[in-house]
């Protein structure tokens, strides 16, 4: 970080060559529609759209209308609220409906209304100039000019009717076979057998795709020949396909999902995108959105252009709305699952880290566009964590957060003993409670935080505050013999940076390594912000009596298991998230050109080991340590695909017969491929695996997660605004 935003703005550098130019994509994101509760138990069966953009949901209760975020009876035409309506389709952008007693619609002036005398029909479909097909359990109805021109009676029930116009044929899908209604000579022949079909639908114009219990079947649409099958799908048990602008929709019992042209899938599933999983039917929307009806609502997917500026100033709102407390960044809990209206601000253990990424956020921001709100929220934060060394009463000790007294959240439960003097009451202020157990995740926000701090913002009395607070808490931990000593006088559980502790683990044991880089870092640090030479000639003393350098310049690539060792069975990423927040003040402020070297090689290692997670993050905190930009792509994408909805709802990927999944590993990695954001569970940055769980709704999680890495990305100029 020396020198690192006067360098950033020459811009002329080869280092930043790399840069995504920040165009529009397409955001998708989705409004629910629940049944009303006096709708409980309701039947969905159908959903449409019009020309108009309006939308009609059959129902057993009736016609149903999607209005602020209900489902409630359409009451529009009162004369449909007076007839059976058994089924609805679209027919040239308008709808059309079948009653027990007629075929009709409200447009054309209401002129197209014919009586079909058909007993219990249940379902119909319009071909050519108005031509109608009507099924009912045992007869196939055909009428042409609202005139019955051709009827068989019939032994199955019909699934699914569609009109193919090159052939001018209806295709009729029963349980187990596919039958051709040839309209000029008037001919129903059976054209494939099989079982267990559930929908269909016309596929780049050659194909029939079958959705059937387990997958999907294409076949010849000249031939009827079986081409291929795939069971490779999120789920294989299909309720419903539609081809909407040549793009497969598919419909089942876990979600909906659309094959893309890679021959992968964009999974919708959970309630970040649908009422519930069971699908019904889907159809195309207002403003080429997708219509998901499933068994207890609807979904209307939403396809918008957006840039990632845009999709920052709309997470930038939420942030400053709900997730600010006392000037912390603040977790939310939802005593409402999804009712944000429920919202509580609480403490959580890692305050004072998250609150370091979000002012950080803050900072990047107003370097890049010196807003005046950047800055003020910046003071805030900063001010926020200030309090957090105040409130101890310690010097240098870094609460985890504080809380008024009686309102603290995080540890209430007593019983346990590990959650008993958690908290303590402030000498200063006997109103707050403070928390006492600060780790070394605390530790690593403040420094990373203070230090940029003190780079960007040069009104020298706030600069000079957070230098003060670099210098105090790097005091506490070399008069506490390397440790976060709390109010007892003992050192927290994570709080160890001492030999004595740190070298008692194996070489390839990721504590070792990573508490020696963040200790070495926080003496650079001071040192170079204070120039007293104290803080070199420690840190010289553990590389030289304790092989701290030689901690740190392990690479990430010799950090494995050990049996039965603790703090070695698995890879930790909130290590990582550690880690990078760490390495520009361990490689920039290093202490000679060799060592700067030596340790940008082991940072690089660990860059490279964390690629699979696709991070943009990482990527661009490894910018700030000299990386350069890379994988510009790839972390612009991820940005795309972080969700717009940030409720913690439940996901599960576990069924999920798309994904290759790997044996056990000590990453607890799941899958060959990390999933995009918005297809897998909400997490903080240090949980990179997590593809199934959530809190039921009951969490909103912080629009940080998001704005730290894109500031960070416009800071580092791996983004680019035009």
């Amino acid at each position: 970080m020396k020198n690192l935003l006067f360098i950033l703005l020459l811009v002329s550098t080869a280092v930043f060559s790399q840069t995504y130019v920040d165009k529009a994509y397409i955001q998708d994101y989705a409004d629910k529609f629940e049944l009303n509760t006096y709708l409980e138990g309701t039947e969905l069966q159908q959903v449409e759209c019009d020309r108009n953009g309006v939308i009609k949901i059959t129902s057993s209760n009736g016609i149903l209308q999607a209005f602020e975020k209900q489902l409630l009876p359409d009451l529009q035409y009162r004369a449909l609220t007076n007839m059976q309506i058994i089924a609805t389709t679209n027919y040239r952008g308008q709808f059309v409906y079948l009653t027990d007693k007629a075929v009709l619609s409200n447009s054309w002036a209401g002129k197209f209304y014919f009586e079909h005398q058909i007993e219990n029909p249940n379902t119909f479909i319009l071909g050519k100039d108005f031509m109608t097909l009507v099924a009912s359990d045992d007869e196939l109805v055909l009428f042409e000019n609202k005139n019955k021109v051709w009827s068989e009676s019939i032994d199955f029930k019909i699934k699914e009717f569609i009109y193919d116009e090159e052939s001018d044929s209806f295709l009729i899908l029963t349980n187990n076979a596919l039958y051709t209604l040839n309209v000029a000579s008037k001919e129903l022949s059976k054209s494939y057998e099989g079982t267990d079909f559930n929908s269909m639908a016309i596929f780049h114009k050659n194909k029939i795709a079958l959705g059937t219990s387990n997958g999907i079947i294409f076949l010849d649409k000249k031939t009827y020949r079986l081409m291929s099958s795939n069971q490779k799908l999120p789920w294989t048990e299909i309720t419903t396909l539609k081809n909407i602008d040549e793009t497969l929709w598919i419909g089942s019992t876990k979600g909906t999902f659309k094959l893309k042209r890679d021959g992968k899938y964009d999974y919708y599933a959970s309630k970040r995108w649908l009422v519930d999983d069971e699908v019904i039917d889907i159809s195309e929307g207002p403003d080429k959105s997708i219509l998901v009806l499933t068994k207890l609502g609807l979904s209307k997917i939403n396809f918008v252009p957006m840039t990632l500026a845009n999709k920052a100033a709309y997470f930038q709102k939420i942030q400053r709305l709900r997730h600010v407390r006392y000037g912390l960044e603040s977790t939310v809990q939802l005593n409402v699952a999804g009712d944000l209206s429920t919202a509580v601000l609480i403490d959580t253990d890692n305050d004072g880290l998250w609150t370091s990424m979000y002012l950080a956020g803050e900072l990047f921001r107003y370097a890049v566009t010196k807003s005046e709100d950047a800055k003020l929220n910046a003071y805030e934060a900063f001010e926020a964590m200030e309090r957090l060394t105040e409130v101890s009463g310690i010097d240098g000790f870094p609460a985890r957060t504080y809380e008024v007294d009686g309102y603290q959240f995080s540890d209430a439960d007593t019983i346990n003993p590990k959650h008993k003097n958690v908290w303590r009451t402030s000498d200063k202020d006997p109103r707050w409670k403070w928390k006492t157990t600060t780790s070394s995740d605390e530790s690593c926000g403040h420094f990373f935080a203070y230090a940029l701090f003190a780079e960007i913002i040069k009104d020298k009395e706030w600069r000079d505050r957070a230098i003060h607070q670099i210098k105090i808490q790097m005091d506490h931990l070399i008069d506490n013999e390397w440790t976060l000593t709390t109010w007892n006088g003992e050192p927290t559980e994570w709080g160890k940076f001492n030999p004595e502790y740190l070298n008692s683990f194996p070489t390839n044991v990721m504590e070792r390594r990573l508490n020696s880089t963040l200790i070495l870092s926080f003496l650079q640090t001071a040192y170079h912000f204070t120039g007293d030479e104290k803080y070199e000639k420690e840190a010289k003393k553990l590389i030289k009596k304790y092989g701290y350098d030689d901690n740190a310049n392990r690479l990430a690539t010799e950090i494995g298991f050990v049996e039965g060792e603790e703090l070695s069975d698995e890879w930790n990423h909130s290590d990582d998230e550690m880690y990078f927040l760490t390495i520009p003040a361990f490689v920039s402020y290093s202490f000679s050109e060799e060592q700067k070297k030596k340790h940008f090689i082991s940072a690089k290692s660990h860059w490279k080991v964390e690629l699979s997670e696709k991070n943009p993050l990482w990527n661009y905190l490894f910018s700030l340590a000299g990386g350069g930009n890379n994988n510009v792509k790839e972390s612009a994408q991820w940005l795309k695909e972080f969700p717009m909805d940030l409720i913690d709802w439940n996901v599960d990927n576990s069924h999920r017969k798309d994904l290759t999944k790997l044996e056990p590993n000590f990453r607890n990695q799941t899958y060959t491929e990390v999933l995009p954001p918005d297809e897998r569970v909400l997490s903080l940055h240090n949980n990179a695996y997590r593809n199934n769980g959530g809190s039921e709704g009951k969490i909103e999680y912080s629009p940080y997660l998001y704005l730290m890495p894109y500031w960070a990305g416009r800071y580092v100029y791996a983004i680019s605004e035009k």
